[in-house]
């Protein structure tokens, strides 16, 4: 099939970057994590009937070329479903960090109000909206990649689901990241 990998049928980051323009592919890849959550919610409530829900994310969405569809049983996507909402889980704090960037980053003189002796860039408004916007700056990219990287995981754990082989290192690397997500978030919130 026209523009997927012929080993696996899947689409590769370089394919789909090459598909689709950079910038482009950065905003489907927040939206489709941003939706990750509620579609899996509602796939635990409905069942074997929400595979279809997937796949209609992956085409539309992150323009992944359509698969001969599967008919994957009821606890496989029961199964990709819980990986699905822990992965929305996870992509709720580079969602998050983009929030907090443009909040705390890019409108910081209008966020606070100030004094600024003790802020980054200080003692003027101007030193310290400039200090705070050129730190989101990476912080914002890195987020942002993180965002594509969880939209290429999920799309690879959805085409399993119509017997497309997964990679072994798919789930330990799902796993990962969400420990890595909760430990960031636990750190977050304790101020580390």
């Amino acid at each position: 099939m026209r523009g997927q990998s012929s080993t696996t049928g899947v689409l590769t980051m370089n394919e789909v970057v090459a598909r689709t323009g950079t910038a482009e592919k950065v905003w489907r890849s927040l939206a489709y994590c941003a939706v990750l959550i509620p579609v899996a919610l509602g796939a635990l409530v409905v069942g074997r009937g929400a595979a279809g829900w997937w796949r209609a994310l992956r085409t539309r969405l992150l323009q992944a070329a359509p698969v001969a569809e599967g008919r994957p049983g009821t606890g496989a996507v029961a199964v990709h479903a819980v990986q699905s909402l822990l992965l929305g889980v996870a992509a709720l704090i580079p969602l998050g960090m983009q929030v907090l960037m443009v909040l705390r980053g890019a409108l910081y003189g209008f966020v606070d109000p100030g004094p600024y002796d003790t802020s980054w860039g200080g003692p003027t408004r101007g030193g310290a909206w400039a200090a705070h916007f050129l730190i989101s700056v990476p912080l914002s990219l890195a987020g942002l990649a993180l965002l594509v990287g969880i939209a290429a995981m999920h799309q690879r754990l959805t085409a399993s689901l119509d017997g497309e082989r997964r990679a072994r290192w798919l789930t330990p690397v799902t796993a990962g990241l969400c420990v890595a997500g909760g430990l960031f978030l636990v750190g977050w919130v304790r101020q580390i």
